[in-house]
């Protein structure tokens, strides 16, 4: 990958979404080609990477740098591993279909829409290659933003309130980051008097300061806020199921996975120590998520509900993977967030599917919908399959790597972590037979119609994507290591 590729995939979605929005004003017809083709040409971009790249060596695959505020020690930086690339192509692979469903959905203002979308997804990769920390701020800030902006404008009912308090808990917990990296940044110049916010010049003094715990804090409670990690997870219910379909996706798909990215990069890797012995904390927390949500999502009847409690559950199990200690949980915690991404993407697909059709999202007013839609039907036993950890799926690799992990650690953790996989059967099948089997109950709803190709190509794709993970999920782990913070010297010598 050239040294330009890197801007690229941040530049790339955000000027597709400004010409979506440009050609919007002037006629919606070719809006969500332009959209779609900014997408498309970042898969391009990831796709030269793995075949031309240095895909079976492991370290940083691609560097970029340039002065910006050179008075303060900022730069222009970006880096990429094999965990960034995973990533990444989590995040193109979930915004096609965001912007190709949301095209039949979405009138008002469609261009505005569009562009904030691909905006997010601008922010979202700029997350996951940024290695100056003030740009990984910076782009922290642009991915919730627009979001925020689509919640408000686009979202169902409640959605002032959930945009509020989406906005209330990000931006708060953004504050908090900021903070700990000027904290960082001074107490590095103090040591060392250079002023930098270079992530891998910073990385010792994370390592060694005495106080690393209390900087390190900052930057845990921001990405325990995005995972979420209870107790910080009381925004996502709310905003998940006001959301529109397509900021469900990419919220639960990705966004809460950079809370995730975050605990491994900036947590473990950049205050390996500290994080040491805020491990038994963490985990237990992680615990307390899969339980605590997994039980909540069995009482609920608002089935975008069920789905964002069921998330914030696995999502527990991500941070058990990235504090246990151990690689191969680790890698699991990453396996966690591409298979999660995939299904409970494809569930809130579903989900706003049935909602279009039926006029409802109550569980209680729903039922017998598959003699009605039986490949759609069978859509969603298979995500729901996945979502209950059905072996043979890649959500199964992912939480068996991680409780592997995890008994290395704690075997007392790893009971209760597998306790949840119970819960999770209960209302994942609940859920289909629910909403799916037995007498329809709303002989008022509007008519079901078909799916149309458009939602079972995304559905398909996610389950052979899901299918291929579970099967053979090596490529994915051989790929997804992070990168030594003492190897960037080579990609920076690659890049001149």
């Amino acid at each position: 990958m050239t040294m330009f590729a890197l801007p690229a995939l941040v530049a790339l979605p955000f000027l597709g979404g400004l010409a979506a929005w440009l050609v919007g004003i002037r006629g919606p017809s070719r809006m969500p080609w332009i959209a779609s083709l900014a997408t498309v040409v970042l898969q391009i971009l990831l796709l030269l990477d793995l075949t031309l790249g240095t895909a079976g060596m492991p370290g940083w695959r691609a560097h970029f740098a340039a002065p910006w505020v050179p008075l303060l020690g900022i730069d222009f930086r970006l880096d990429m591993d094999g965990l960034s690339l995973v990533l990444l192509w989590l995040n193109v692979l979930i915004s096609l279909p965001c912007v190709l469903l949301s095209s039949r959905n979405v009138r008002e203002r469609a261009g505005l829409f569009h562009f904030l979308i691909l905006a997010t997804v601008a922010g979202i990769n700029g997350v996951f290659v940024a290695t100056d920390l003030f740009l990984f701020f910076f782009f922290w800030e642009l991915m919730l933003l627009p979001m925020f902006g689509v919640i408000l404008i686009w979202g169902h009912e409640g959605r002032a309130r959930a945009a509020l308090k989406f906005f209330l808990f990000t931006q708060g917990s953004g504050l908090l980051m900021l903070l700990a990296i000027l904290a960082l940044v001074i107490v590095h110049a103090q040591h060392t008097g250079v002023l930098t916010f270079n992530y891998f010049a910073l990385a010792q003094t994370g390592a060694m300061s005495p106080l690393a715990p209390f900087i390190m804090a900052g930057f845990f409670i921001a990405f325990a806020v995005k995972l979420p990690m209870v107790p910080f997870h009381a925004w996502l219910p709310d905003t998940y199921a006001e959301s529109p379909t397509a900021g469900s996706i990419l919220l639960s798909g990705v966004l809460a996975k950079t809370g995730g990215y975050g605990m491994i990069r900036y947590v473990v890797m950049l205050f390996p120590g500290a994080s040491a012995h805020l491990a038994p904390l963490a985990m237990s927390l992680g615990v307390v998520g899969i339980l605590y949500c997994a039980w909540l999502a069995v009482s609920q009847d608002d089935i975008k509900r069920l789905i964002a409690y069921s998330s914030v559950s696995h999502l527990g199990y991500i941070l058990l993977g990235v504090f246990s200690g151990t690689r191969i949980g680790m890698e699991g915690a990453v396996i966690q967030m591409v298979a999660h991404g995939l299904s409970t993407g494809a569930l809130f697909v579903i989900a706003g599917f049935v909602e279009d059709r039926t006029g409802t999202r109550d569980m209680s007013r729903l039922g017998g919908l598959w003699p009605a839609m039986p490949q759609f039907s069978a859509m969603a036993m298979f995500f729901a399959a996945a979502t209950l950890g059905l072996p043979g799926l890649g959500n199964f690799v992912g939480e068996f790597l991680v409780l592997m992990g995890t008994w290395q650690a704690s075997h007392v953790m790893t009971y209760f972590a597998a306790a949840g996989a119970v819960l999770s059967s209960i209302y994942s099948l609940t859920m289909m037979m629910r909403v799916f089997y037995g007498p329809p109950k709303a002989p008022d709803a509007r008519p079901l119609g078909l799916p149309s190709f458009s939602h079972l190509t995304v559905l398909g794709a996610a389950a052979v994507l899901l299918l291929a993970l579970g099967v053979y999920p090596q490529p994915v782990l051989n790929l997804s290591t992070p990168a030594s913070l003492h190897m960037v010297d080579l990609a920076e010598e690659t890049a001149r």
